[in-house]
């Protein structure tokens, strides 16, 4: 099995470098190849997606990334935007694609409370690409 892993360089530092992290190593304790992808930020995430999904050795893709609330409604726009954009590419290639995307609506500090989440995304893609099967 081999799962995507398209991860928002925004916040790298902080928050999604340390998500890949905890993704990366639950695939390798279920032996689980991966093929990680780095866009600029969330909003980019469904076309990386796309990429992905288009490579036949590919079984599903987990998103990772954090819409952190600023002063304005953009992290909202932004994951009206990416939701829908994930849920059409899951459907149209017939493969998972989890959402590791924590926000809108949430504080820096509370994204950073969520990076061990990524590791039951990536457990939870796993285990969807084996009952499809």
């Amino acid at each position: 099995m081999k799962i995507g892993i398209v991860v928002s360089h925004w916040y790298w530092k902080t928050i999604t470098g340390k998500m890949l992290e905890c993704a990366q190593k639950a695939a390798e304790s279920q032996n689980v190849q991966t093929d990680v992808l780095i866009v600029p930020g969330s909003y980019d995430i469904p076309l990386g997606v796309k990429k992905l999904l288009k490579k036949k050795d590919i079984d599903g893709v987990v998103t990772l990334g954090a819409v952190v609330q600023g002063e304005t409604h953009h992290d909202i726009a932004i994951m009206n935007a990416v939701v829908p954009a994930l849920t059409n590419l899951s459907l149209e290639f017939e493969k998972p694609v989890l959402l590791g995307i924590t926000g809108p609506r949430i504080t820096k500090q509370q994204a950073i409370d969520r990076i061990d989440r990524a590791e039951k995304i990536m457990r939870a893609c796993i285990q969807l690409v084996k009952k499809l099967k």
